[in-house]
C-alpha cells in the first residue's frame, strides 16, 4: 500500500511537472509531451502487482512461469549485483503492441553523429521516444524531408530512472531466461547512475552490468545447454557488432574526408551495400541463423550505426572499471565518482579505461596501450 501510495504521488508529481513544460512548450512540443504523459500514464495504470497475477486462476500458466521465473532474477539483482531493492518489475503489464514505444534516431545525411532532443528530466539524448509507431513514422518522416538519415526502432523496456515504479511488460516477458535477466539487469542499472546529456555513457554502463550479471546469473542458476545457447548468441552478437562498428569507421574516415559531397554520397551507398554482402558471408558462417534479417530488412542509414556507437563505445572501459574494482558496489561508486566529472574529465578518463592492454616485453607486466598516434 504504502508503494502504491508514494507511486500516485510521484505520478501527481510527474504530471503536474509535464503540465508546467506544457505550458512554455510550443505546439509541436506539447503534442509530444502530451502523448508521452498520456503514454506513461497508461502504462502505469495497466499494471498489477504480480502477485495479483500469479493469484488469479485466469492467468496463463506459461505467463505464471515467466512471473515466477522474473521475481527470482529481481531477487537476484538486488542481493547479487547490488541493484536498487524497489518495486521496479515488481509490477506487470500486458500490452497490445510489440514495444512499450519506438524511438527515432536521426543524424545528418553525411555525419554519425546524432541529433539530440532535450527533456525536463531525462536531459539531453539521442533519440525521441513515442508511444505510438504512428506518430514515431510520421516524425521521422519530417526529419527525412530536412535532408536527414533517420531511423524508428521498437523498443521492448525502458526506465524511468526511479521516478516510477517500472513494471515487467509483455512485450519481453517471453524472452529465454538469459535474455529476460539481461533486460532487467540494465534496466535497473539505469536507476544506480545516470549522467543527464550522456546517452554513450549512460548505456556503456548499464550495457556493462547486464553482461556481467548474466554471466553471473547463468553461472549459478544455467543448465548447460542454457550457458552454450548463451555462448554461441553472445558470439553472434559481437560478430554483428564488430561488423558495424568496421563499417561505421569507413563512413566515419569518408565524412571526415575532403572529399566532395557528391563523391561522399556515392561512397556511402557503395559502403552500406558492401556492409549487406558482409553480413550474408557472416550469416553463412553462423550456419544460416537469421536473428539479424530483421536489422538489415530496413534501410540503412547513418542512423543505424549511430546507435551502436551509443551503446557499446565506451563498454570495454566500463569492463575494465569493473575488473579493477572486482565488486559491484565499488564499481558503482567508481562509475558514480567519474560521472561527476565534467563530460571533457569523464570522456578522458573512459578512454583511458578502454585503451587495450598490451604486455611490456621488459617486464612481462601488463599496460594500457599508448593513444593512438602516441610513442
Amino acid at each position: 500500500m504504502r508503494n502504491l501510495v508514494r507511486s500516485i504521488n510521484r505520478a501527481r508529481y510527474w504530471l503536474a511537472a509535464a503540465g508546467a513544460v506544457l505550458l512554455l512548450a510550443g505546439c509541436a512540443q506539447l503534442k509530444y509531451y502530451m502523448q508521452a504523459a498520456q503514454g506513461q500514464y497508461a502504462l502505469w495504470s495497466d499494471a498489477r502487482p504480480i502477485d495479483d497475477w500469479l493469484g488469479d486462476p485466469s492467468t496463463d500458466p506459461q505467463l505464471k512461469a515467466r512471473l515466477e521465473k522474473a521475481l527470482l532474477i529481481r531477487k537476484f539483482a538486488v542481493k547479487e549485483l547490488g541493484l536498487p531493492d524497489n518495486a521496479s518489475y515488481k509490477n506487470y503489464a500486458a500490452l497490445s503492441r510489440p514495444f512499450v514505444l519506438w524511438n527515432v534516431v536521426a543524424t545528418p545525411e553525411l555525419s554519425l553523429r546524432p541529433i539530440q532532443w532535450c527533456f525536463p528530466i531525462a536531459g539531453c539524448v539521442s533519440y525521441r521516444g513515442y508511444y505510438s509507431k504512428d506518430d514515431a513514422s510520421a516524425y521521422a518522416d519530417e526529419l527525412r524531408k530536412e535532408g536527414n538519415d533517420v531511423q524508428v526502432g521498437g523498443v521492448p523496456a525502458y526506465s524511468t530512472l526511479g521516478w516510477f515504479s517500472d513494471p515487467l511488460l509483455s512485450t519481453f516477458i517471453n524472452y529465454s531466461d538469459a535474455e529476460l535477466a539481461r533486460m532487467v539487469f540494465h534496466e535497473l542499472a539505469h536507476q544506480v547512475v545516470y549522467v543527464q546529456g550522456d546517452s554513450q555513457f549512460n548505456e556503456g554502463f548499464a550495457t556493462a552490468v547486464e553482461e556481467a550479471g548474466v554471466a553471473r546469473w547463468l553461472e549459478l542458476y544455467g543448465t548447460d545447454p542454457m550457458r552454450e545457447a548463451y555462448t554461441r548468441y553472445n558470439a553472434r552478437r559481437q560478430d554483428f557488432l564488430a561488423l558495424l562498428v568496421r563499417h561505421r569507421q569507413m563512413l566515419a574516415d569518408l565524412y571526415a574526408s575532403k572529399s566532395s559531397t557528391r563523391h561522399k554520397r556515392a561512397e556511402k551507398q557503395r559502403i552500406f551495400a558492401h556492409l549487406k554482402s558482409d553480413y550474408l558471408k557472416l550469416k553463412d558462417s553462423w550456419g544460416g541463423y537469421a536473428g539479424y534479417d530483421r536489422w538489415f530488412a530496413e534501410p540503412l542509414t547513418n542512423a543505424n550505426l549511430s546507435a551502436v556507437a551509443t551503446y557499446h563505445d565506451y563498454l570495454p572501459a566500463f569492463r575494465t572499471l569493473l575488473k579493477q574494482e572486482r565488486t559491484f558496489v565499488r564499481f558503482y561508486a567508481a562509475v558514480q565518482k567519474i560521472a561527476t566529472l565534467d563530460l571533457v574529465q569523464r570522456r578522458q578518463q573512459l578512454d583511458q579505461l578502454g585503451r587495450p592492454v598490451m604486455l611490456n616485453a621488459e617486464t612481462g607486466k601488463e599496460q594500457a596501450a599508448a593513444p593512438e598516434g602516441g610513442h
